[in-house]
């Protein structure tokens, strides 16, 4: 009966997890800047008896909960289990009480929720731990800076949270999944994402002669036109490039100086995201080194390498599968495609077995579109934080179970 124990014990404490969502909804933080959720979190688990570890960047933290509480030492081994918390730079268009007091900020990729769900779980293995202790730690990772690249999980590992681990899992809401679902997939889930900046320079000049010089905004205008298709020549696999910037000019009458595009480059290949850089550089060669010296700009590349693909370990996603399908039902489980989102859970799969789940989100009942993360107008059904919750805690007992050749029921 232990899932059964979890289940009632985030029941018990689902309508404090909703509280804690809507609290941190509306006082969203952006990535480095998590300073009141991160405090919010710690003294939650302190009031518990937990020692929470805040974490060396000064945001986030980390928390073991050792499940043999009585033991004289820690025994057994490590299972992690993570939450994102920080916030997105866009405002919050939603309608409700708890909507986003800050504008421009907004939590609009689920990350409250992540958070309330990973302190579900905690609390929830608490209250097993009560009932019946056994060897082993669960770690509670409250990851800071996700939304930025390269991402705050490579700040975790630094620390030497993943020393030891032996398998971490974690949710992230997919609206596009009603609420009470879950989507699972072994292997890739989602794409590796790099973010790059291009700046053309060259003398500048009139509009009336621009014959005379390197026009800047035309060569702006090809290079957004053809960088996309003609990157396909120089990788491996598929790739994706898309501008999500580009400023050239500031006057009618005058050719610029200097312009720059800024965009993402992604794939759901690890061997094209390996030579991302280098095709990116090749393409900018291929367009422009075609073109007379005198009217030809000069370049550079500045190329930030984000995250690697989410690759989840097929040995943990079936554990995930075996608990959801017990606390959900046999329909419980859907599957899921990988998609071209990034996430810095990579960098923890990357190291050890691991295992995201897609934790459905979209109610229902409700009418209305399914919508999409990034959105300005994104929300949840908050019945997915219980689910999530048991999910995980469920999830983190049977993978110790297993560890020490048991089973949980």
């Amino acid at each position: 009966m232990t899932l059964e124990r979890v289940r009632t014990a985030i029941t018990t404490h689902a309508p404090e997890l909703i509280a804690l969502r809507r609290l941190l909804h509306a006082h969203p933080e952006l990535s480095g800047c998590e300073h009141q959720t991160t405090e919010i979190l710690a003294e939650r688990l302190a009031a518990e008896g937990l020692t929470p570890t805040l974490l060396s960047t000064g945001t986030g933290l980390v928390c073991d909960i050792a499940m043999d509480a009585d033991s004289q030492e820690v025994r057994g081994p490590i299972v992690a289990l993570r939450a994102d918390i920080d916030a997105l730079a866009m405002d919050d268009r939603t309608t409700t009480a708890h909507r986003s007091q800050l504008a421009g900020v907004a939590h609009a990729c689920g990350h409250d929720a992540h958070a309330a769900v990973v302190l579900g779980a905690a609390l929830a293995l608490l209250d097993a731990r009560r009932a019946a202790p056994r060897p082993g730690i669960v770690r509670i990772i409250f990851e800071p800076s996700e939304e930025i690249v390269p991402g705050g999980a490579v700040d975790v590992i630094a620390d030497g949270w993943l020393e030891g681990v032996l398998a971490i899992y974690g949710v992230h809401c997919d609206p596009k999944v009603d609420c009470g679902y879950v989507g699972l997939k072994a292997g890739p889930l989602t794409s590796a994402a790099d973010k790059f900046e291009i700046t053309l320079t060259g003398p500048g000049g009139h509009t009336a002669r621009p014959e005379e010089t390197v026009d800047l905004v035309r060569w702006t205008g090809r290079i957004a036109d053809q960088l996309a298709d003609r990157i396909r020549e120089h990788v491996p696999a598929d790739v994706t490039v898309v501008l999500g910037s580009v400023h050239a000019g500031a006057a009618a009458n005058v050719i610029p100086a200097t312009a720059t595009l800024g965009g993402s480059l992604r794939t759901p290949h690890r061997s094209a995201w390996l030579v991302g850089e280098q095709a990116l550089r090749a393409t900018l060669d291929d367009l422009i080194a075609g073109a007379e010296p005198v009217h030809r700009p000069e370049w550079t590349l500045a190329y930030t390498r984000g995250v690697p693909p989410v690759i989840n370990d097929p040995d943990t996603t079936e554990t995930v599968r075996q608990v959801a399908l017990t606390l959900l039902g046999p329909d419980g489980v859907v599957d899921t495609e990988q998609s071209m989102g990034g996430d810095s859970f990579a960098w923890y799969a990357e190291l050890v077995p691991g295992t995201y789940v897609r934790l459905g989100t979209h109610d229902p009942g409700t009418g209305a579109s399914r919508g999409d993360l990034h959105s300005a107008t994104f929300d949840i059904d908050e019945g997915a934080i219980a689910v999530g919750a048991s999910l995980l805690a469920g999830t983190a007992l049977a993978a110790l179970a297993a560890a020490d050749g048991l089973s949980v029921d």
